[in-house]
């Protein structure tokens, strides 16, 4: 897909796998802005040898993350399942993954004279988009998105977020971890699976 979209054709330096390989090692550190990537990169002589990278800065980043088609993420998320077909046999890998919800939150800063509501900082306003997206068949669409002011917790949406359905796997970061609520949700029959240090529940 990559060659075939031409996304590397001009790039020196930054190429998609090199890009992917550092958004994954920035989820697995939880590094929380493009800035915190930045800098680890650039100051850590393992991670850079990891990465083929000396140094790279936010604003490559930020390019980089716009010049990525979305359906390069999508063919990541059907390679993956492909494994866990492989791994576990057809039959018991449709079993343990049913239909797939995929939950997650984007922080989009707004205008604090227009948003007073959802102030964040002195200067400005955030609003939080809580968003759970169903994976299934090889089909992907939204099946329920919510705002809500920056500030509060993204686990303070995780009820609105998990569907009642047994057969539902939910998946999401580490930004809704919470034990108590995954004990509540094991008792009700839920699947949930937590990214942060791949814990699974069911």
């Amino acid at each position: 897909m990559i060659d075939n979209t031409e996304i590397d054709k001009y790039v020196k330096k930054f190429d998609a796998l090199t890009f992917v390989n550092a958004f994954i090692y920035a989820q697995l550190k939880q590094l929380g802005n493009l800035q915190r990537i930045s800098d680890t990169i650039t100051r850590k002589k393992t991670v850079q040898r990891l990465k083929g990278l000396e140094s790279i800065s936010k604003s490559q980043l930020s390019r980089k993350n716009r010049e990525m088609p979305p359906a390069i993420f999508q063919d990541i998320l059907h390679h993956l399942i492909q494994q866990i077909h492989q791994l576990l046999g057809p039959q018991k890998a449709d079993k343990a993954l049913g239909e797939l919800h995929l939950i997650d939150s984007s922080t989009i800063s707004i205008c604090l004279s227009q948003y007073e509501w959802a102030d964040f900082r002195e200067t400005k306003s955030e609003v939080k988009l809580h968003t759970s997206i169903v994976f299934c068949d090889g089909i992907s669409y939204p099946n329920e998105v919510i705002v809500t002011p920056a500030r509060p917790a993204d686990e303070t949406q995780l009820d609105a977020l998990i569907v009642p359905y047994k057969k539902v796997l939910h998946v999401f970061d580490r930004g809704y971890f919470n034990f108590t609520t995954f004990d509540v949700y094991c008792a009700e029959g839920h699947s949930v699976c937590d990214t942060h240090k791949n814990k699974y529940r069911c």
